[in-house]
């Protein structure tokens, strides 16, 4: 059965309770550390969303809200200094919020839908990620998508695998159209 995948930005008022919940899921907790007090987190939000250099989004599979991404220009993020960044590279974070869609198959057809979208960007020749290098599961799922491990490094919060996907093997391996929508 073939589902829809929407990505749409991130609206404070509309998804701040959502999010807040997904961060106190237990497969999301030792990953993202930001189960923090609502009022806490409430004020982060707001924060990430004020940065310029990322778009925040929320994805949903038939009209259903059930994860998080975070799309960033690796031009001021701290990766930038893991690695000589290219001016358009693109970085990602996600997570499956809602258990429901956990272990059913979505993240790859999800993180292809993303990579897909930041390829968009007719600059953007590479995106990288930097999952916690504990997140085998993760790392699995990256390495699905087109992702080739790099190197460990280190990130003010967690050791992260550094990994790259190149739009040259992102397209030997996958048609991106048609499998996003932007709203």
């Amino acid at each position: 059965m073939e589902r829809e995948i929407v990505f749409r930005e991130l609206d404070y008022d509309k998804d701040l309770t959502n999010v807040f919940l997904w961060m106190h899921q237990e497969h999301v907790i030792p990953y993202w550390q930001l189960n923090l007090p609502f009022v806490q987190f409430s004020s982060h939000l707001k924060q990430a969303l004020e940065d310029r250099h990322q778009t925040l989004y929320i994805g949903e599979i038939d009209g259903h809200p059930m994860s998080y991404w975070e799309a960033y220009w690796v031009k001021g993020d701290v990766v930038e200094r893991c690695y000589e960044a290219g001016s358009f590279d693109q970085g990602v974070h996600l997570l499956i919020g809602d258990s429901d869609y956990l272990g059913k198959g979505y993240a790859l057809p999800l993180l292809r839908a993303m990579v897909g979208f930041q390829f968009q960007h007719a600059k953007t020749k590479k995106v990288v990620a930097e999952p916690d290098i504990r997140n085998e599961k993760m790392i699995h799922i990256f390495k699905q998508c087109g992702f080739e491990p790099v190197k460990p490094i280190e990130l003010p919060d967690k050791t992260g695998l550094l990994m790259f996907c190149t739009r040259e093997n992102f397209e030997k391996r996958w048609s991106y159209d048609g499998y996003y929508q932007q709203v």
